[in-house]
């Protein structure tokens, strides 16, 4: 089980991704690989719902971003799907509160920003 560095996380990423309907069928079944995730890497959030929120398609065909919802809002664990090869390359705790500050209030309001 592979953790992706943010830099290989992102390396896997293209403008613009393309949406999928998280009701398709996923293009292999990625769920063993996520059973066998060392349980360090979730870093103490619960993904025991094992509920796929969002699945993005980059526009290179090969890498499928699939979207597992924590407990914690805005906190997802990503496995990053080759669909050349139908396997997961690796996974990547994606944090938006961290990376975008979403459950930080503004230091002012913003009329007066």
């Amino acid at each position: 089980m592979r953790l992706l560095t943010a830099d290989e996380f992102t390396a896997t990423i293209g403008t613009p991704p393309a949406p999928v309907d998280v009701d398709e069928p996923p293009p292999f079944d990625f769920w063993p690989y996520f059973d066998a995730i060392p349980h360090d890497h979730f870093a103490g959030h619960d993904f025991s719902r094992e509920e796929v929120t969002n699945v993005w398609q980059m526009p290179d065909s090969i890498h499928q971003h699939v979207l597992i919802a924590s407990g914690t809002p805005n906190l997802f664990m990503v496995l990053v799907l080759n669909l050349r090869t139908a396997s997961v390359l690796g996974h990547h705790l994606l944090d938006l509160n961290e990376l975008y500050g979403l459950n930080q209030p503004p230091t002012a309001p913003l009329d007066e920003q």
